[in-house]
């Protein structure tokens, strides 16, 4: 039987937060107000940190500075923010984590609160096809049309994690029962809420809420690299 391995992305398979990243990538650009863009994104970052993020207020604030701009032109920024930003974080046993799991034939996927406009190359680096994002709103629901500034759909945040997963497998004609064994990495205490649907949670490099909440439970702890 597959088994079925779930990855969260920012601070589990990558040392940084890619959305906050892109955040100041944007004010690195000069596409947003720096001095109150900055101020906006790392009060939302905290936020998400205490548990208490609005992820629709998040979502509107992160993806309205898209619409103003060609798929093309975000396509470019992007690759470089890849080549800047994310490709230098990779950390091989992040690479090699995925890989294995791939290697046994498990069922794979990057279950993300960041949206997918960030986080599909970044997934794709990993070779990983199958990506559960925060969905971004085009203009007439074609994939390659331009950006409303608007998300869409049940963000993949916190219990939407399980919405969306659930979602996604029975797209593939699956439930929770088809699989012998699931596991789910994360670092956040914000995926509680997921860790504790899957057979083997493994909390990953976790922040503190999580990893006493995961001590106190028994579950694995993984410490892939160094907090940042």
């Amino acid at each position: 039987m597959t088994n079925l391995a779930l990855f969260d992305l920012d601070h589990t398979l990558i040392p940084t937060d890619s959305d906050h990243e892109w955040g100041r990538f944007m004010v690195k650009l000069g596409i947003v107000d720096a001095e109150s863009f900055a101020r906006e994104n790392d009060t939302f970052f905290a936020d998400y940190k205490a548990g208490k993020l609005d992820i629709h207020a998040y979502l509107t604030a992160m993806l309205t500075p898209l619409a103003k701009y060609s798929r093309a032109q975000l396509a470019q920024w992007h690759e470089q923010f890849m080549h800047e930003v994310i490709k230098p974080a990779l950390i091989p046993a992040a690479v090699e984590l995925v890989r294995g799991h791939q290697d046994d034939g498990d069922l794979c996927c990057i279950v993300t609160a960041t949206n997918e406009f960030i986080t599909r190359p970044i997934a794709s680096a990993f070779g990983v096809d199958a990506l559960i994002a925060c969905e971004v709103e085009t203009v007439d629901g074609q994939p390659h049309s331009a950006f409303t500034g608007r998300g869409t759909g049940t963000p993949s945040y916190r219990e939407g994690k399980i919405v969306r997963t659930e979602a996604w497998l029975a797209s593939l004609g699956k439930t929770w029962s088809d699989f012998e064994r699931s596991y789910f990495y994360s670092d956040s205490h914000n995926d509680i809420p997921l860790l504790e649907k899957v057979t083997d949670p493994i909390a990953t490099n976790p922040d503190a809420t999580l990893r006493a909440h995961a001590q106190s439970k028994g579950w694995r702890i993984l410490d892939l690299f160094e907090p940042s």
